[in-house]
């Protein structure tokens, strides 16, 4: 037998054992429709060609795997960054369940989150009762400061009212009724998990700030607000932004800090509220010099609200690397008046001279980038600097207006000229992409795996989500000491690549360097 008491196989030896195989050869007769493996391959090949692009880019109403989520996810995200606070969807149990176990296979780390529990009835009589009842158990079983609702596709299409919901729950005693309870609709079948986070933002600060005016000038805050966005490496960059703010001398709030919920020691003690932006760092974020976010399209209209309060507001796009960084830099100084210090001057020239040491193994490499908005822009100008060449960049969730913005940034560089940008397309699309005009390398999430399978092409996990890899939340990617830890991720695949070409002793070993 392959498994006993004594020696228990994992799946990936126990399925190659020969009663597995004769197994899945049977189920393979009696329930697939039976084509030789000539014809599938014929098939399979046919999909790579020129003649299936064309159909396959011209797909309207169907998408295959898109590089998106909904977006109670982004929702769910941005609410554990704020101390106390429990995530509470309105919606089915099956959707929360997705939320957690999506950010946990992610970061490796329990992600707690609870749902109404709407069911068939309460699709048809509405969930008004599941929100009272669920805000009471919530409330009386996990003692959270404060509680953040979503919603999911089934209350927003039955046109669930969460302001007058929570209203009516306090009146019947669910919580207390000053307890903080900020909402957001976030209906999961338009839009993506970064405009989840968005609103789930905006709802907070508009629960905290709407009942008070700014300061005036002379007794404002010296503070500036950071919104990190939504982020696979959330835990390492913000820590690694708060490392240079502290070198500044900045006073800063971050809002929306997960870097202790998504990074818990393991010390025997659970933490289901670990870190997080307080509520009185929260309130008191109304009166900052300005508020700074790392990532515009995740903050579009919660900086619009800030804005209308009359702070200060600055977006980028994923600050990795040296422009990049600077700019940050630069407009945190602007804000706060405070200098750039020499220290942070030396950690951008040993990224210069990193860049500088390996530019040889970078200039004129060809990449696909995939992932969400911002971070697509941000890694795509990253590579122009190394002299790279961006060929394909895709958004699933990007916008025309990040297309433009795309192109204008391609524009500024030689190495841009042959880039094409595929705006509102999912993985399925990018196949046929790089199948008939193939990249060398290729930037993404874990999903990329199947492409990489099938075409060749390595690639290099660098977003949301990571499930097959571990650890990597833990490093940065934001700053120069992000660009550096890219810049490495990029070479070693870059040489693990070279030395898979040059490996057959005799036939191609002979350039496979000891020293490059």
């Amino acid at each position: 037998m392959p498994q006993s008491a004594e020696k228990v196989k994992d799946h990936v030896t126990l399925f190659h054992e020969p009663e597995y195989r004769e197994m899945l050869k049977a189920k393979k007769a009696a329930f697939e429709c039976g084509h030789t493996d000539e014809r599938v391959t014929e098939v399979a090949d046919w999909t790579k060609s020129w003649d299936y692009r064309e159909k396959n880019l011209a797909r309207e109403a169907l998408s295959v795997n898109p590089m998106k989520a909904c977006q109670p996810l982004g929702a769910v995200f941005a609410a554990q960054g704020f101390a106390g606070t429990m995530p509470f969807v309105h919606g089915s149990q099956g959707c929360v369940s997705y939320y957690r176990s999506h950010l946990s296979r992610h970061f490796k780390e329990p992600s707690s989150a609870v749902s109404s529990s709407m069911t068939e009835d309460a699709a048809v009589f509405g969930g008004l009762n599941n929100m009272v009842d669920g805000l009471a158990n919530t409330y009386a079983l996990y003692k959270p400061e404060m509680i953040a609702v979503s919603t999911t596709c089934m209350s927003e299409v039955i046109g669930e009212d969460l302001n007058s919901f929570i209203k009516t729950a306090k009146e019947k005693g669910s919580v207390p009724a000053d307890y903080h309870v900020p909402y957001a609709h976030t209906p999961a079948f338009v839009g993506s998990h970064v405009n989840g986070y968005d609103v789930a933002i905006k709802g907070i600060l508009e629960h905290f700030w709407q009942t008070d005016e700014r300061k005036p000038v002379d007794q404002m805050s010296h503070s500036v607000n950071i919104i990190p966005g939504f982020d696979g490496y959330a835990p390492a960059n913000i820590r690694e932004m708060k490392r240079m703010l502290d070198l500044m001398g900045v006073s800063y709030t971050v809002l929306s800090d997960v870097s202790d919920v998504y990074d818990t020691p393991s010390d025997g003690q659970f933490r289901m509220y670990a870190g997080g932006t307080t509520i009185e760092q929260t309130k008191t974020a109304l009166h900052a010099q300005g508020t700074i976010s790392l990532q515009q399209y995740c903050t579009e209209k919660t900086l619009e609200y800030i804005a209308g309060k009359g702070q200060d507001v600055a977006a980028f796009h994923y600050p990795m690397g040296v422009a990049a960084t600077d700019r940050f830099l630069m407009k945190v100084a602007a804000i706060t008046g405070k200098d750039i210090p020499d220290q942070l001057t030396l950690e951008r020239g040993r990224l210069v001279d990193a860049m500088a040491d390996s530019q040889a193994y970078l200039h004129g490499r060809t990449f696909a980038i995939y992932g969400d908005p911002d971070f697509v822009y941000g890694m795509t100008e990253f590579l122009l600097e190394l002299g790279a060449e961006p060929r394909h960049v895709l958004a699933t969730n990007g916008t025309k207006a990040w297309e433009a913005k795309m192109k204008e940034l391609l524009a500024t560089s030689p190495f841009g000229a042959q880039a094409q940008v595929w705006q509102g397309k999912d993985l399925w699309a990018l196949r046929s992409i790089l199948a008939t005009e193939p990249t060398e390398l290729l930037i993404g999430n874990s999903y990329g795996k199947y492409l990489e399978r099938d075409l060749g092409i390595p690639l290099i996990r660098l977003t949301f989500p990571i499930f097959d890899r571990h650890h990597h939340h833990r490093f940065p990617t934001f700053g120069y000491q992000g660009g550096l830890r890219v810049l490495v991720a990029l070479l070693d695949k870059i040489f693990d690549a070279l030395d898979a070409n040059t490996i057959i002793p005799g036939v191609t070993d002979i350039s496979y360097d000891l020293t490059r």
